[in-house]
């Protein structure tokens, strides 16, 4: 299934370490260049170990980028291409719990989940091209924002956003490089080549604080209300994650 994005206690506790933002360091490998995505640990810390996971175990290597919408989102982490479309499913783990605390503005990375079910995400993620604050901090309980490029890096990602993007059965916003629109109407396949590919996922760097001086923007999405019982409400209540159906975000 692709996932589509459709187009208090928590800001209390966001403000207070936005100075101070902690994050592991991955970097990205694609066959366009390579960009490094500054994690959250602390503070998203099942969204990040869920995608370490992914990480570790190599399943996001050989993966490709699978929906392209310019000025909003790229996504990617759960499809690989075999020889031809459609594109084949990678292997998920189990649905995490969300965990809106940070806003999804541009260069923040976030998780794909499914329309209607805020604990959801299991691989897909996607990278913020603008400041989608107004409506994805908001829909579906909030995506969850676990991670952040920099502007440097932003380069190669916003080189990905620009290729031409390609409809196909079961699939649309397709990315692909050295691909025309003549070539879509002759039915020419594609070769791996065409796709954008993350050839590897790797920690470049274990420490929870490596960059101080990332800043951070909290969620605007409303904070949760007392319950029935006077007692506010617990942060179980509030972790859950992003779906581009195929997991879809609009």
């Amino acid at each position: 299934m692709i996932l589509k994005i459709c187009r208090g206690s928590i800001a209390v506790m966001a403000l207070a370490v936005a100075s101070n933002a902690q994050a592991t360091i991955v970097e990205v490998t694609t066959n366009l260049g390579k960009f490094e995505i500054n994690l959250y640990d602390e503070t998203t810390p099942v969204t990040v170990q869920n995608f370490l996971n992914y990480v570790s175990s190599g399943r996001y290597d050989g993966t490709v980028f699978h929906r392209s919408v310019p000025g909003f989102v790229i996504q990617g982490g759960g499809f690989r291409f075999e020889q031809q479309l459609p594109l084949v499913a990678t292997a998920t783990n189990s649905p995490i719990i969300n965990e809106p605390v940070w806003s999804n503005v541009k260069a923040t990375v976030a998780m794909a989940k499914v329309a209607g079910n805020p604990n959801s995400a299991t691989n897909q993620w996607f990278i913020n091209l603008a400041n989608n604050a107004t409506n994805l901090d908001v829909q579906n309980s909030g995506f969850t924002v676990f991670g952040q490029i920099s502007s440097a890096d932003m380069a190669v990602v916003e080189a990905i956003a620009a290729l031409p993007r390609y409809n196909f059965t079961g699939i649309t916003d397709l990315p692909l490089i050295n691909y025309s629109n003549s070539d879509r109407d002759d039915n020419k396949p594609l070769v791996s080549d065409n796709l954008v590919t993350i050839e590897s996922v790797v920690v470049v760097d274990a420490r929870v604080n490596t960059v101080a001086g990332l800043t951070q923007v909290p969620t605007t999405a409303p904070q949760p209300s007392e319950d029935s019982s006077g007692g506010s409400m617990g942060w179980w209540w509030l972790f859950g994650a992003m779906a581009l159906r195929r997991k879809k975000i609009v």
